[in-house]
């Protein structure tokens, strides 16, 4: 009886041992600007500690990592350095597939839809075609990024299946502000920036700089730009704080739509005061309409079936909601 009850106070402690969730998270603040933006806000308020308290975890620590750019917070959350990580479609989907039969990279949720916008100081260039080898576009990163997929669509339509990585030559790896700087410098170092508010509005106050093609016009309307995502194996073991993670993405977009000049103001501390912006200005890219802060993924399948059929992932998902851990299948995703 006395060996009974030993195993069975030794199979409840593993089993508590077991269940116990970490005591730290770790996560990437993004690459920067409007899309990265409810990170700022969940870190300023404290919004996953606040959910992990609701769900019984009193101690949780969140410690921000200031790293940015789709390559590197892939490999951050393989080699668990971080345990949710914001990036692009394009960028997750790659992981995703990588992952199918190992880490099982899946999304928690939608962070933000909106377009990024491809600006050249060229006055010849009226259209992305007019690029010629000689120009060179700055984009976060090469093959993985937003950018970098949309103009790989762009060039199947003009110029076949044969072709559609007839831009990735003309590409070099920068962050936003360095592309900014680029571009308006007048350099040479690059001719078009393919960048995301409000950097692209920034580099637009110059009247040397126009929009030769937007996100939305190769994808058809709203798409996700950034979306949260970890591995099967973190949510498994720590299903309180994914919980607490998605609520707190909830907030921070319920926070953001509410209050834009406090979220502006968030925004600009984050970067030590964006150089050539004003609150008022950050404002007004947070009311353009087509700047939408949502958890609902947005078009996240039109990226998936294009990189299925040129070969750039060997699964193709049936529905986004394959895509995406269950807790936001309820969502009219697309």
């Amino acid at each position: 009886m006395r060996r009974l009850c030993l195993i069975t106070c030794l199979a409840a402690l593993a089993s508590a041992t077991s269940q116990a969730e970490v005591g730290e998270v770790r996560f990437p603040i993004g690459a920067g600007g409007v899309g990265f933006l409810p990170l700022l806000v969940m870190q300023k308020y404290g919004l996953i500690e606040k959910y992990a308290k609701d769900a019984g975890i009193g101690n949780l620590k969140v410690r921000w990592i200031n790293i940015g750019g789709p390559a590197v917070m892939n490999d951050a959350l393989l080699s668990g350095s971080a345990d949710f990580i914001a990036a692009g479609p394009p960028s997750f989907l790659t992981l995703w597939d990588r992952t199918i039969t190992s880490a099982k990279v899946k999304g928690v949720a939608a962070m933000t839809s909106l377009p990024m916008y491809l600006n050249t100081r060229s006055p010849a260039v009226k259209k992305l075609a007019d690029l010629t080898d000689h120009d060179r576009i700055a984009v976060t990163s090469i093959k993985v990024s937003i950018p970098s997929l949309v103009m790989q669509m762009y060039a199947r339509q003009k110029y076949g299946p044969g072709d559609i990585y007839h831009f990735d030559k003309l590409t070099v790896t920068m962050t936003h502000p360095d592309g900014v700087i680029a571009l308006l410098s007048g350099s040479g170092a690059v001719d078009a920036h393919f960048t995301s508010p409000p950097f692209s509005q920034r580099e637009l106050k110059d009247p040397r700089i126009h929009t030769i093609l937007t996100t939305d016009d190769v994808m058809g309307g709203s798409t996700t730009f950034t979306m949260v995502s970890t591995t099967a194996k973190f949510r498994d073991q720590n299903p309180k704080i994914f919980g607490a993670v998605l609520k707190a993405l909830d907030e921070a977009n319920r926070r953001i739509i509410a209050d834009k000049k406090t979220a502006a103001e968030i925004l600009l501390a984050s970067t030590g005061g964006e150089k050539g912006f004003s609150v008022n200005e950050i404002v007004e890219v947070l009311n353009d309409p087509h700047v939408k802060f949502t958890t609902t993924p947005e078009n996240v399948m039109k990226y998936a079936t294009f990189m299925h059929e040129v070969g750039s992932i060997k699964n193709q998902p049936s529905s986004w909601k394959d895509l995406f851990f269950p807790e936001i299948h309820g969502a009219p995703g697309s």
